[in-house]
């Protein structure tokens, strides 16, 4: 922990430290509207990779399995389904006390107003360990997959079937409640919207922008319903996930300022401004940050990138926590952050500035709840399936072993002693 010990850093006795997964990509045996898509997509998800990756310095190791077809289909995940008890032995050995996870919407309610009562058996028995472990659970109730009927009826794009989110939520609540107290009604609609309804690379590939804007206006509501259907009970503290970026000019130029400040609004502000009022505090899933220079987003090329090419500034974080508190005062609660390293080479230079990066912050009276790393596990990662790894814990899929990496050691090294 020596590098750890430099900058002395000290954490709030009740900080939550912990990681994060989502249903979809982990639990596997699904049926939704994403494991019907990867099935029609897969050969041309396969075909496209060479071109999308094929540029990063991963890609000679990662060739064979991202230009294989079954890479896109999610099939067993790494069965965290049947396997959950491994899973928080993972979170033991590193010394974590909180943990972020789905409810499968497309599980509990297979088909329209048809619940199933093991499924809901299974998640408060899985509820019960973790609580048996002192492990705080923070669940995530809508992970960008939608219950087959539920698509087929429109999905979000109808303002009508909010009504339907929303009775599924009660449900959970109903059922589990008394075991819940963070909750995350919607994972980052802007991710949603923009990959569904902008660029059309995620179901149900739309292309069209106007449709794609009355999606967001309708996660609004459900969001806003959530809240203050949970909100009954003093106990639920509820937020929506938020994937925001650090976004600032690379020079004085009035330009870089100009693009910088728009682009802040329209990808961090705009969202939040509706929902701050209906929310106990802001979920926060950070991954990049945007230099602008004129019109351009220009990074520097000495940062290093993640397996995905994705320009890496973990440090960044201290001024979007900053920032975003200042603006917003709400207590902050960092739901995913962390990048694509099968290698293991940078993961624990990402969470050593992450790490720093929030001391600093808590020593400008910045207020932070708790850090979840992205991801606990190698995972499925959406329309790039299972070839970036994300995990503190490696995944045999063959055989389905779990094992730390250095990274992930370290981490709860540095957890351990943050919290004794």
């Amino acid at each position: 922990m020596t590098d750890a010990k430099r900058s002395n850093p000290s954490f709030p006795k009740r900080f939550l430290w912990g990681a994060a997964i989502s249903a979809h990509q982990t639990e596997g045996g699904l049926n939704n509207q994403w494991t019907a898509w990867e099935l029609e997509n897969a050969k041309t998800l396969a075909t496209q990779a060479p071109y999308s990756f094929g540029r990063t310095a991963m890609w000679s190791h990662v060739e064979k399995e991202a230009t294989n077809p079954d890479n896109y289909v999610s099939g067993t995940g790494v069965e965290h389904y049947s396997r959950y008890e491994e899973d928080f032995q993972l979170l033991e050995q590193m010394g974590l006390n909180s943990f972020r996870f789905g409810i499968e919407w497309a599980r509990v309610e297979p088909e329209e107003g048809a619940w199933d009562a093991s499924v809901i058996d299974h998640y408060r028995t899985y509820l019960k360990r973790l609580k048996e472990l002192e492990i705080t659970p923070v669940v995530t109730l809508f992970h960008f997959t939608l219950p087959v009927w539920f698509a087929e009826k429109g999905g979000f794009e109808r303002r009508s079937n909010v009504a339907y989110f929303v009775r599924f939520v009660e449900k959970i609540l109903d059922e589990l409640g008394r075991d819940l107290e963070w909750i995350i009604s919607i994972n980052e609609p802007l991710v949603y919207v923009g990959e569904s309804y902008f660029q059309g690379a995620w179901p149900p590939n739309q292309t069209k922008k106007l449709l794609g804007f009355k999606v967001l206006l309708n996660l609004i509501r459900a969001h806003k319903k959530v809240y203050q259907l949970a909100c009954k009970n003093r106990r639920h503290k509820v937020s929506m996930a938020h994937n925001l970026s650090y976004i600032y000019a690379g020079d004085d130029a009035w330009v870089s300022r100009l693009s910088a400040r728009v682009t802040d609004y329209l990808v961090n502000q705009w969202i939040v401004r509706r929902v701050r009022k209906h929310s106990n505090f802001l979920a926060i899933n950070y991954y990049f940050a945007q230099r602008f220079f004129g019109y351009r987003v220009h990074n520097s090329e000495k940062n290093p990138e993640s397996d995905l090419g994705w320009d890496m500034q973990p440090d960044k974080l201290y001024e979007l926590l900053v920032e975003t508190y200042k603006k917003h005062q709400l207590p902050i609660f960092i739901t995913e952050n962390g990048l694509a390293d099968a290698t293991d080479q940078h993961r624990k230079w990402w969470l050593m500035e992450t790490i720093r990066a929030m001391d600093r912050a808590l020593k400008e009276d910045v207020k932070i709840i708790g850090y979840l790393h992205w991801s606990l596990l190698d995972n499925f990662e959406w329309d790039k399936g299972y070839w970036p790894k994300f995990g503190l814990a490696k995944v045999d899929r063959k055989t389905m072993e779990r094992t730390l990496r250095a990274s992930g050691k370290w981490y709860g090294m540095v957890v351990k002693r943050l919290r004794s």
